[in-house]
């Protein structure tokens, strides 16, 4: 039997109230503060009570995944930042935090430039239209979790800037959209995540999706952390029970309905309460799908994936990606080489079973689409990285293997050039063009559109 539980959240303004912060230093509670102006700071009492191990602070992963370090900023940055906060002025620590986000690259991979699609020649709020067959809705009352991750690369939907959010409601233009485009078969919910919003809110949500005028709609998912971060939410908060019946309602009406759960750390799996949620949403006949990045100091060690993917498996879960860290917030601390990446992943997957090879990685969602690493190789004398699309902007980009220059640094797409003397990549023309004939791309955007990748022909 599960104790209920009343959900508590500390935001950053109430980092002195939390009860385990006096484990800190002074200086490493003032560098958590100095973090958490520019980066969104968010927990909760399950994290700080279930789940972190304080007894090994700062080196708790799950600490590492929720409580700024100092290295996540540049020195640079975090200097600047903590002169505007010991000189106490408001518009100057406002102003600065600002600064500092724009050089965070806060919407990579071209979100706000060639993801928005345009109903009558308008961008459609808070929708993306990236692969044919996919669209991710951002529901206006979705826009925070129950805690926030420190690698997220959705943090620009946290902070006080609404010009670099994504959101929509009920009465924009996204059904319009969604009613023309009949090549749309799945819907993503995504935010910040969904499963913060009241079950009456989800519900009139995708009820919409359920009418008649949506029967190319085949399958709904959410995407979520609270599975890991709150999974009271699914056992003995107060609408538990509503969101169990709306699920059951979207696969009886003949609609495949799937929980796209991250889990970074097997920790976030060895809760009594999390046991029973998935159990709980599974009765539903929801599919659970799980993910996460490759993160340093998190989960960057084969043993963490095995473990994680195997206690997955025996909850009923599928393990469905592993990222690579996008190039975005505190990517400079966290990202790891394609190389390395690429190693825990082989070193985990051959010691499991069949079960959990239903897993992809390591995979970077890049401008051109899903790119996966699918091996290390020599062909002709040359070391090379063999790279496989599984999504693209253009369904006949994937499953071409196409071959990189070894590079052991390399720790993105951007960060690769084509083996064999070639100049570019196969997709590179049809890229060049996307990027052309969008009225939205900005050459000042500081993404991976500007890295040498994305030129027409190599130096």
């Amino acid at each position: 039997m599960i104790t209920p539980k009343k959900l508590k959240i500390y935001n950053s303004k109430d980092i002195d109230s939390i009860p385990q912060i006096s484990i800190l230093s002074e200086n490493e509670l003032f560098a958590l503060k100095v973090v958490a102006t520019v980066l969104p700071f968010r927990t909760n009492n399950y994290v700080l009570k279930e789940l972190i191990n304080w007894n090994n602070i700062p080196e708790d992963p799950i600490y590492q995944l929720n409580f700024m370090q100092k290295d996540m900023l540049t020195r640079i940055q975090f200097d600047e930042m903590a002169s505007a906060i010991k000189r106490n002025n408001p518009y100057e620590i406002k102003n600065t935090a600002i600064k500092i986000r724009t050089e965070l690259n806060p919407h990579p991979a071209g979100q706000t430039k060639v993801n928005i699609p345009e109903l009558n020649n308008e961008p459609v709020p808070g929708l993306q239209h990236k692969y044919k067959e996919t669209a991710l809705v951002f529901p206006s009352k979705s826009q925070t979790c129950q805690a926030y991750c420190t690698f997220c690369f959705r943090w620009a939907q946290f902070v006080d800037v609404n010009d670099i959010k994504f959101s929509t409601c009920n009465k924009t233009g996204f059904l319009s959209y969604l009613q023309q485009h009949k090549e749309i078969t799945d819907i993503l919910l995504t935010g910040g995540d969904p499963m913060i919003m009241s079950a009456k809110n989800l519900k009139e949500f995708i009820s919409l999706l359920l009418k008649p005028e949506f029967e190319h709609i085949q399958s709904i998912r959410i995407g979520t952390k609270s599975l890991s971060y709150w999974p009271y939410r699914f056992v003995t908060d107060k609408d538990a029970d509503e969101i169990l019946k709306l699920f059951e309602h979207v696969k009886n009406s003949k609609k495949n309905i799937s929980l796209m759960a991250h889990f970074n750390h097997y920790v976030e799996l060895s809760t009594d309460v999390v046991k029973e949620a998935i159990k709980r949403i599974l009765s539903t006949g929801t599919q659970i799908r799980t993910q996460s990045p490759v993160i340093k100091y998190i989960n960057d060690e084969p043993n963490v994936w095995e473990k994680m993917w195997k206690d997955q498996v025996a909850l009923g879960c599928v393990p469905y990606y592993m990222f690579v860290e996008r190039d975005t917030g505190a990517n400079n601390y966290f990202e790891i080489s394609l190389l390395k990446a690429y190693n825990i992943y082989r070193e985990a997957i051959i010691k499991t079973s069949g079960l959990c090879r239903t897993v992809r990685g390591p995979v970077m969602s890049a401008l051109p689409g899903k790119v996966m690493v699918n091996g290390i190789t020599q062909i002709n004398g040359e070391k090379v990285f063999q790279l496989n699309l599984i999504q693209g902007r253009n369904p006949e980009w994937c499953y071409k293997p196409f071959y990189a220059k070894f590079d052991p640094s390399a720790k993105w797409l951007s960060h690769l050039k084509p083996a064999f003397g070639k100049t570019k990549f196969f997709y590179q023309d049809e890229i060049n063009k996307i990027l052309i004939d969008s009225e939205n791309y900005d050459l000042s955007f500081n993404d991976d559109l500007l890295n040498s990748q994305f030129q027409l022909n190599y130096d």
